[in-house]
């Protein structure tokens, strides 16, 4: 190489600013953990529902109807939406998020184990009720079938009796265990006649069988949706004394 060239090299060579110590460590990438905080949830308001079993509240076991939000149309119909935690010996085992239109201040949740009365002991079955605790107002109304932290919502409907008058859900469960492989219900409706006080025409629509499939119920309806398939006209004092 030319001394000239030479000479130019050297002279490029210590023109170059050494780095600090600080550059060369920051090059290092740095390994930070970051911790995590669960943040709570909040809710609007909770109420607490104790679950019966039979003729008492079962113990330890209760459901928490937390409240998420809740907005009215411009015809003021309220609708809300809850969360419901299942608590089985004081601990949270499963939840189900549901959607409520047409709420009445003051309306009340209830919740009892068992398809049927007969049923409650040992049943993984709970039906959940909420609306205004009086004659003539709408009852929304949840079956479900909560079998250690599965929870399946089976069924959902509206109810609303007015003196013995009125619209509901029966349960029929042939088996007579807690919980059946399979089972039944469909909705009742006992209207008065207009012409006499003391009768009324009982009618029987969606008739829904339900089995159990691996660990969750299926169900299939038996007659036209929406369809009366049985009619019959009775006295009040007839329809309430039958067995």
């Amino acid at each position: 190489m030319k001394p000239q060239y030479l000479f130019i090299l050297c002279i490029l060579m210590g023109c170059q600013k050494p780095k600090s110590e600080s550059q060369i460590t920051s090059i290092t990438p740095e390994n930070k953990t970051k911790t995590v905080v669960a943040v709570p949830e909040k809710f609007l308001k909770t109420d607490t529902i104790s679950i019966t079993e039979g003729e008492e509240s079962a113990a330890n076991s209760y459901i928490l109807a937390n409240l998420v939000g809740q907005k009215a149309d411009k015809d003021s119909i309220v609708t809300a939406k809850y969360q419901l935690d299942f608590y089985q010996n004081k601990t949270k085992t499963a939840s189900s998020k549901i959607t409520i239109k047409g709420i009445e201040k003051g309306s009340e949740w209830g919740a009892s184990y068992g398809l049927t009365s007969a049923t409650a002991k040992n049943s993984s079955f709970v039906q959940i009720s909420f609306g205004y605790p009086a004659c003539g107002y709408m009852q929304s109304n949840y079956l479900y079938y909560l079998k250690t932290n599965d929870l399946q919502l089976v069924h959902q409907w509206d109810s609303m009796t007015d003196s013995g008058w009125g619209s509901w859900v029966e349960f029929e469960n042939p088996s007579a265990k807690a919980n059946p492989e399979s089972f039944y219900c469909k909705t009742v409706s006992f209207e008065p006649d207009d012409n006499d006080e003391n009768m009324g025409t009982v009618t029987h629509s969606d008739s829904i069988v339900f089995r159990l499939s691996g660990n969750s119920y299926k169900k299939e309806l038996l007659s036209a949706k929406d369809k009366t398939y049985f009619e019959k006209k009775m006295s009040f004092d007839a329809f309430h004394n039958q067995k």
